[in-house]
């Protein structure tokens, strides 16, 4: 088991330092000068600003500065934003992100095990097949489309119901989680059910199922204890990366109800062009993504015996 875990953690490094340099080398391939910000500035201030974050210096040396600063943990100062270092930025609105993406994946994973599990049960009946039609809209439908439709249906019902149900935008209440974390979840919420629909119908016909049958155990304790336990082995496989993805990934989401996350931050650095934010918030979210992959991996090798043994080959 030592081994294996050896071998994932190896390579979640490899990965994060290829994740690193890529950063790097598109930011200074990318046209502009981030230094500019429209305005013009002057020759002087211009070379002390590029001394300040090592703009002066070949691009070798900066990649080293960069690699060497980003193990000590130390990820930059913000072109854009006076004074601010990029791991205060990180510090202070990733949890916003974090808690938004945990809301979110609870609604989803819930939901994908829930639904999937009895579109299975029900297969090619009317609640599987009503099942699988939402699951084509969750999947097909862009989350930003989703997010409009949801401010409007909230404004809609809060005029009819003449008070505030839920808030349609803003942060700082349990009742600002509710629609973001559900319109964020929808997709991966589709998805699992797909996942869990197929796992199950696997599941379902093997052949220690028509085993547990034949000795008369009840239904219900063949669904908990051999299909539902068997099938949703392959939704946890997922789970790890979507948990990343979904954490550092509600972009559009934050934006449309403007929720103060990381990834409004990372957008808007985009926009201005700010090389330390856009570095830092992209190895951030490598690292986590990779993490996160990581200990699924070990979580699974600990089910599953099988994994290891493969890992070992």
């Amino acid at each position: 088991m030592l081994k294996f875990m050896l071998q994932r953690l190896v390579s979640g490094l490899v990965t994060v330092w290829f994740i690193a340099t890529a950063t790097f080398l598109a930011m200074h391939a990318v046209p502009g000068d981030p230094l500019l910000n429209d305005k013009a500035v002057p020759p002087e201030i211009r070379r002390n600003l590029e001394a300040r974050y090592g703009l002066d210096q070949p691009l070798p040396q900066q990649y080293l500065l960069y690699m060497g600063n980003m193990l000590q943990g130390d990820f930059g100062i913000s072109f854009t934003q006076q004074n601010r270092r990029v791991n205060d930025i990180i510090r202070a609105h990733f949890p916003v992100s974090a808690l938004l993406g945990v809301a979110a994946i609870l609604i989803a994973a819930a939901g994908g095990i829930l639904w999937g599990a009895l579109a299975a049960l029900y297969r090619n009946r009317l609640p599987d097949r009503l099942i699988m039609l939402l699951v084509v809209l969750g999947i097909s439908v862009p989350g930003f489309v989703f997010a409009a439709l949801a401010q409007l249906l909230l404004v809609n019902v809060n005029r009819w119901l003449g008070f505030t149900l839920l808030p349609v935008a803003g942060w700082g209440t349990p009742a600002h989680l509710v629609m973001p974390a559900l319109v964020l979840g929808l997709g991966l919420l589709a998805f699992l059910t797909r996942l869990m629909r197929s796992s199950m119908l696997e599941v379902i016909s093997a052949d220690y199922i028509r085993t547990a049958r034949a000795k008369g155990l009840s239904p219900l304790r063949i669904f908990f204890r051999h299909q539902l336990r068997n099938a949703i082995l392959p939704v946890i496989t997922v789970l790890g990366p979507a948990i990343a993805a979904i954490t550092t990934g509600g972009f559009v989401v934050e934006l449309v109800f403007a929720i103060p996350g990381l990834g409004r931050y990372f957008v808007q650095a985009v926009q201005q062009l700010d090389y330390t934010v856009i570095m830092g918030t992209t190895v951030f979210y490598g690292a986590f993504l990779v993490l996160m992959v990581i200990l699924v991996d070990i979580l699974y090798g600990i089910v599953d015996p099988r994994i290891r043994e493969r890992g070992h080959d």
